[in-house]
């Protein structure tokens, strides 16, 4: 079975390049892939990541008219919202396919769940799409072609290094040596009881 970290990729890779058929925030995400499994919300990671990615660049527009921004911004919210559900989602997945798995007694916890480790491999192959796109660029001059293929080099490694510490984590998770432990966000913004601007004005 191939490594997860390689599995994640491919699929990274095919919804970016699906997204940018289109280049469209609000077209529809047409997941290939069925809703029971792990293939399904790895598909879904990187398009919303790539939708995401598109909205912060039009925020930055000089000239846009505060009502677009502001609408913009709701949509950022919204997703990252929608990005942190789907990461517990499949850090939950692990945690049920561990779930029976002896954990040793001297078991560490990892800084990083399993799930927060692929949001990062998800946002680092879409950095790795928008870098090869400056170099591969016909209209800018080769100083800037240089710089781009410098920070592509950079990329490229860190793509490396973090598959195969995920990869680590995920067999150190499987054989007991890591003690795998789900906790969720605790977002308060989105909350009507949470959020005192909501609470307080509900409640007038």
């Amino acid at each position: 079975m191939k490594p997860f970290s390689e599995l994640s990729q491919s699929i990274f890779e095919q919804a970016t390049n699906d997204y940018h058929l289109t280049d469209d925030v609000d077209a529809p995400a047409k997941n290939p892939f069925d809703k029971q499994n792990i293939e399904y919300y790895l598909y879904l990671k990187s398009w919303t990541d790539a939708v995401q990615w598109h909205l912060e660049d039009m925020i930055r527009d000089p000239d846009i008219m505060p009502e677009e921004a502001i609408s913009i911004k709701r949509k950022i919210d919204r997703l990252n919202q929608e990005r942190t559900d789907i990461v517990e989602w499949i850090d939950s997945y692990f945690a049920n396919q561990y779930k029976d798995v002896q954990v040793r007694p001297d078991a560490t916890i990892n800084t990083e769940s399993p799930a927060w480790a692929i949001d990062r491999l998800s946002i680092l192959m879409l950095k790795i799409y928008h870098w090869e796109q400056e170099v591969n660029r016909t209209d800018t001059d080769a100083t800037h072609k240089q710089v781009c293929q410098e920070k592509l080099s950079i990329l490229y490694a860190q793509q490396k290094d973090l598959s195969h510490a995920l990869d680590q984590l995920l067999d150190d998770i499987k054989n007991g040596k890591k003690h795998m432990k789900v906790y969720k966000q605790m977002k308060m913004y989105n909350d009507p009881f949470l959020n005192p601007v909501l609470y307080k004005r509900k409640h007038g």
